[in-house]
């Protein structure tokens, strides 16, 4: 590389050249320019760390996971709990409901509680028939009632499960949907249930 320096030289490249060459040569201030843009920015990079880390350690996750289990252990058998509890208050509201249905029928009939097995008297309840002057009767029960485990109730008149009872007893077979005559499971809302 040569330069044009003091008047006497011959033009060998005894010394680098300084800036102010460069300054001379537009061309070449925009390569020194460019070079030292690359390699200040090649070392800002340099100088910052790597992230080592791209995604979750196996570790991580097992103790997430185990956190999630202890939380389900403790959660799980409230839940079912309130369910079952849930379940029995929905059977009993169907219960009162038939209940209600055979008073309806008793205060248009004398004082009188539909009689006979379970199937005749949710019959009698839906379709009444008719009056003493043939119009139609409005249903007491719009349909079967059933308690939450989809089982139709059972009812008795006489009732021979509560002493002096007036009116009919009526339960449900219970979570275990058999019936044991309004003992164990079954839902009642005589006694202690």
């Amino acid at each position: 590389m040569s330069y044009d320096g003091p008047e006497g030289s011959a033009g060998i490249d005894t010394k680098p050249p300084n800036i102010l060459y460069y300054c001379q040569k537009p061309d070449l201030l925009s390569v020194w320019k460019v070079k030292f843009a690359m390699t200040r920015s090649t070392a800002r990079f340099a100088r910052r760390p790597k992230s080592r880390r791209g995604g979750f350690t196996l570790t991580e996750v097992l103790l997430v996971l185990a956190i999630l289990g202890v939380i389900a252990a403790m959660v799980v058998p409230n839940l079912l709990g309130r369910q079952q509890e849930a379940l029995v208050k929905s059977t009993k509201m169907s219960i009162k409901s038939m209940q209600d249905a055979c008073e309806q029928y008793a205060i248009s009939h004398d004082g009188q509680f539909p009689q006979g097995g379970r199937d005749e008297v949710i019959q009698i309840l839906i379709n009444p028939g008719a009056d003493v002057d043939g119009k139609p009767i409005s249903p007491y029960l719009k349909e079967v009632p059933k308690d939450a485990w989809q089982q139709a109730l059972y009812y008795e008149y006489p009732n021979t499960k509560v002493a002096n009872a007036v009116g009919p007893a009526v339960w449900s077979s219970g979570p275990d949907r058999k019936n044991d005559d309004g003992a164990n499971d079954d839902v009642k809302l005589w006694g202690s249930n």
